[in-house]
């Protein structure tokens, strides 16, 4: 790499931070029920009565808000732009927060995690967006890694719950929304969507600001130009699109890989973390436990990139769904052992360590594989004149699986005990393996042009 590049990365990762900054405020929602069910339960927040069905609303609410925020979020960055978009979002982030750090009922609590939910629905695939369109090629890859740091959120928002009341929990974690869009305010835009909208001036003085003023930045004006031309060519209209068995291989692959990625439960654990160590009734702190889980699935996701494009999409999907379900099975024996009365207390203590191996065993496992490999196929299956719309859908259907799995987990917990529930999700979790040995294409080393060639190859073979 020659010293002009080295100086064009150096000036690139001065935005690391930043966007670091937003994904930790995203994860802090998904988080934050994570540590304080009991608080909310015994009234410890704002003296609100909380009950068990209040719980499921408020963890599953943040769930709905993100599901309708996929498609509004694809319009926004085209009409706003990627930077005007994420600062716009802050204002409900804020919102959504200072109504949960108010709330004198349950009811504001929903509101605001419904606001804070439809952010973080939003937020994330712009995060994305804007980072793969800042970065260069070289350490793009690094960056992108990034969105991944949603679970650095989780995990602080597990600490912080444990050190501080929930009150003064919540006023912390409300706080970096705001510190993002104080320091966002002055990144510039991106490059590719100052191309897009003629403004070649503003594209070229963005990226002597990322690259470093001796960088050599025609090459790269002439590529965006190329991609943008490129893309303007092969616009096909949506009805040609949507009816190629192509389009249909790759929506049924997706969306197949979207409900394995939620109905294995990953959101329920999440959100109920602490509640589900205490109804295990293991010798356990549940908090500390809480913060275990939350370190054991942030460490992993800086290793999944790179592993992505060594070992396949495939494997990595079938490997770690194999792990989650074992990991899951332990866990669904210790609750039968507890909560059917198998075994006398001596033993159940002696065997106290299930709960914690079998979450570790779990989390551990989603960010290698069943955690990115759904977002990364669905941006390389779907054909270039639907994909925006394609992957919105995915998103939603992502979401709204996510969303019946945190409202309905006490009530399926109810009905058939902790135990079946975390066997069926261990039963879901070895049929996404399943699925991926099957119908999973491997896209590894694959050009986008050559995926569609070979997902068209049936409908070829057969006219």
């Amino acid at each position: 790499m020659s010293k002009d590049e080295l100086s064009a990365n150096r000036q690139s990762l001065q935005t690391e931070p930043l966007m670091g900054l937003g994904s930790i405020a995203a994860g802090t929602v998904l988080g934050w029920t994570g540590n304080i069910t009991e608080e909310l339960k015994n009234g410890e927040f704002n003296d609100i009565e909380i009950t068990d069905f209040d719980l499921k609303w408020i963890g599953s609410f943040a769930t709905l808000g993100a599901m309708f925020m996929c498609f509004p979020s694809g319009i926004m960055c085209e009409k706003l732009g990627r930077k005007l978009s994420m600062l716009t979002l802050t204002v409900p982030f804020i919102v959504g927060w200072l109504l949960i750090i108010f709330a004198n009922s349950v009811e504001m609590i929903y509101i605001g995690r419904f606001l804070t939910g439809m952010v973080i629905g939003a937020f994330l695939p712009l995060l994305s967006l804007y980072i793969g369109e800042i970065a260069e090629k070289e350490i793009r890859g690094a960056l992108v890694i990034l969105a991944g740091v949603v679970t650095l959120g989780i995990m602080l928002a597990y600490i912080i719950a444990y050190m501080v009341n929930p009150k003064l929990y919540t006023i912390i974690v409300a706080t970096l929304p705001l510190l993002f869009m104080i320091t966002f305010l002055f990144q510039p835009e991106t490059p590719v969507y100052s191309m897009k909208q003629g403004r070649e001036a503003e594209a070229r003085a963005t990226l002597i600001r990322l690259r470093g003023s001796s960088y050599d930045i025609d090459a790269e004006i002439k590529e965006i130009k190329a991609v943008i031309e490129k893309d303007k060519e092969n616009q096909t209209s949506f009805k040609d699109s949507i009816t190629k068995t192509s389009t249909k291989k790759a929506a049924a692959i997706c969306f197949s890989l979207m409900f394995f990625q939620q109905a294995g439960g990953i959101n329920a654990v999440i959100f109920y973390t602490s509640d589900i160590f205490l109804s295990s009734g293991a010798k356990l702190d549940p908090k500390l436990a809480a913060i275990v889980v939350g370190a054991l699935q942030f460490i992993p996701t800086f290793f999944s990139i790179p592993v992505i494009d060594r070992i396949g999409r495939r494997m990595l999907f079938l490997v770690s769904n194999l792990v989650m379900g074992v990991g899951l099975i332990i866990l669904g024996v210790f609750f039968t052992l507890s909560e059917r009365q198998f075994v006398n207390s001596q033993t159940l203590a002696n065997l106290g360590f299930m709960p914690l191996l079998g979450l570790s065993l779990f989390i551990i496992a989603f960010p290698l594989g069943s955690g990115p490999v759904p977002w990364i196929m669905s941006a390389e299956l779907f054909p270039p004149g639907i994909k925006g719309l394609a992957v919105a859908a995915t998103s939603t259907f992502n979401w709204f699986i996510a969303f019946i799995i945190t409202n309905f987990y006490f009530n399926i917990k109810e009905a058939i005990g902790g135990d079946v529930t975390f066997y069926v999700f261990s039963a879901v979790c070895f049929i996404g393996a399943a699925f991926a040995i099957f119908a999973v294409p491997e896209t590894k080393g694959k050009s986008l042009y050559q995926i569609q060639i070979e997902l068209t190859y049936v409908e070829k073979r057969v006219t």
